[in-house]
């Protein structure tokens, strides 16, 4: 959620690095300052009334003291009649306030300045591409759903029957195979000086709403009813939430948190050859790396996340580039984005592994995440995440990339995870 004061005092400023996600609601914009100002001449009267009455507080009590009793009741029963006045006040400024947060949390992210205009992928920008070579793969190359049927190692059919589309289950040396990215990761990251934590996979609204996923993607997510709750989309909510309604000392800074989990998005509206196989699922693994960071170092963080993702690839010797989104690719909550895409070589496409952002203090206004400063004062902590890995379209391109006729190749980095060097 932006800062009003923000709003309030670069008006026109948000105005443009709004319309650079598409966003150019103005009357909602408007909307938000006038709210603002009432909200501000409410809070004005009633800090003034409570003035007077502190003031004929203290008068009283001079009076008494000099036993002057009856000019003391006169000014006490004056401060009682203010009383009314007070509470109506009170009133209106909390009905003011719902108003005022309820017209903020509908408006976006503002997109950091390296942030280009457009519209749809199509318009995001290529900023880095790594050296390995793109697989040559022989005219009988399988993609990734046909090699799964064939060595049995991830089973679509058997998914749908027990669940539905989008839930497979992995078997045999699939299912170590996905073990053993998972503690690839995990030892990578916890290297990397990011704490491990294992948090729940269900979330409350709060948490859903702190992140940033609630008003705007909640129908995406798997919603608990009787219970209102929601299955986790990405770890990134509930660990950036362990920190929700907390004051963090400047010397704590950067705080570095990962956690595995699975992760559950509904993706209505999926179909079609793209969403074949792995490419898409309702149900996937994820190890996710969160920062909480000073906003002067935090762009400097975002580097730094961003190579570290690049390095995991790097390691799994996968062809991958890294993408900048523009504003209409990005979410609701993001100030930056970088995608990296790995190459699928039987399906001969991108495919998105990861996405690495800066939510700035976006994140950090709406659950009240601060940090206390080197003047004691609090400040809202800027928050960053990233996918450190999404397992499903790398265990894809791993597949494909890594076929012969008669077995896949196991990357050598897992060998010492999985145990064996093929899958035949």
């Amino acid at each position: 959620m932006l800062q009003i004061s923000y709003l309030r005092e670069h008006t026109q400023e948000a105005i443009q690095r709004l319309a650079i996600k598409n966003f150019t609601d103005t009357i909602l914009l408007n909307r938000i300052l006038e709210s603002d100002n009432q909200r501000r001449k409410i809070q004005t009267e009633l800090d003034a009334l409570l003035a007077h009455q502190n003031t004929l507080a203290k008068q009283v009590g001079e009076l008494m003291r000099k036993g002057e009793k009856a000019e003391a009741e006169d000014l006490k029963n004056k401060s009682l009649a203010m009383k009314e006045s007070v509470n109506l006040l009170t009133d209106q400024l909390t009905a003011a306030e719902y108003e005022l947060h309820n017209l903020l949390v509908l408006v976006p992210n503002i997109p950091s300045q390296k942030v280009q205009p457009g519209k749809t992928a199509d318009d995001n920008t290529e900023v880095f591409r790594n050296s390995v070579r793109l697989p040559e793969l022989d005219r009988k190359a399988k993609p990734h759903w046909e090699l799964a049927e064939k060595f049995d190692i991830i089973d679509f059919e058997l998914g749908n029957k027990i669940t539905g589309a989008g839930f497979p289950v992995y078997k045999g040396k699939g299912a170590k195979l996905q073990r053993a990215l998972i503690n690839f990761f995990l030892d990578k990251a916890t290297a990397a000086g990011y704490r491990e934590v294992q948090p729940p996979v269900v979330v409350n609204e709060d948490s859903g709403y702190g992140t940033g996923q609630i008003p705007d993607k909640e129908g995406q997510m798997y919603h608990i009813g009787i219970d209102n709750l929601y299955l986790v989309p990405t770890a990134e909510v509930p660990l950036t939430n362990l920190y929700r309604n907390s004051i963090i000392k400047f010397q704590e800074l950067p705080v570095k948190l990962t956690a595995y989990t699975p992760c559950f998005r509904r993706e209505a509206g999926s179909y079609g050859k793209d969403v074949r196989g792995l490419n898409r699922l309702h149900q996937f693994d994820k190890v996710e790396i969160v920062q909480i960071q000073h906003p002067d170092k935090s762009y400097q963080t975002l580097d730094e996340m961003k190579d570290y993702v690049a390095s995991l690839l790097d390691e799994l010797n996968l062809p991958f580039r890294i993408i900048m989104l523009c504003g209409g690719d990005m979410s609701f909550a993001s100030a930056l984005t970088y995608d990296f895409e790995v190459w699928s070589g039987a399906q001969h496409r991108w495919l998105e592994v990861s996405s690495v952002s800066n939510f700035e203090s976006f994140q950090s206004n709406r659950m009240k995440l601060r940090y206390r400063d080197e003047k004691n004062k609090t400040q809202l902590a800027h928050t960053l995440n990233g996918s450190a890995l999404a397992l499903p379209r790398i265990v894809a391109a791993l597949l494909e990339n890594n076929q012969s006729e008669k077995a896949i190749a196991v990357p050598n980095v897992l060998i010492p995870y999985t145990g064996f060097q093929m899958i035949s």
